[in-house]
């Protein structure tokens, strides 16, 4: 993307729930999270800040990012975190969090929230 005065700074929500944690099967819920935000917002990786992933305490078995560096991502900034431990959340659940530049304006942005984690965001998931 070649930035203009229009380009903003924005941020991209998402989230996906897995079924059991495996490390393959993190891997693919992950890269389809990721390229469901890049097709939903049009996004290519030029257009990408950084990502932040979160996983809640029950996922151990990798990290987000290193599937997303799998599929491409591996010259954009990755970081990853562990979920506060609130009783009663909604398990095994990757979230992310990724600074674009566009030039969108806020509430054309598309939040993508996959599988039981679309519970997550009602009043936003698409």
């Amino acid at each position: 993307m070649t930035l203009t005065s229009a380009t903003v700074v924005r941020a991209v929500r998402g989230a996906t729930q897995l079924d059991h944690d495996e490390r393959e099967h993190l891997y693919e819920r992950t890269r389809e999270l990721v390229a469901a935000v890049l097709e939903a917002n049009n996004l290519t990786v030029d257009d990408l800040i950084s990502v932040i992933f979160t996983s809640t305490p029950d996922l151990v078995s990798d990290f987000p990012a290193a599937a997303a560096r799998e599929m491409g991502l591996g010259d954009v900034p990755l970081m990853c975190s562990v979920e506060i431990a609130v009783p009663h959340a909604l398990p095994r659940v990757i979230r992310l969090m990724m600074h674009i530049n566009t030039t969108k304006t806020r509430s054309e942005i598309r939040h993508i929230y996959l599988h039981g984690a679309a519970a997550l965001r009602k009043d936003i998931a698409q």
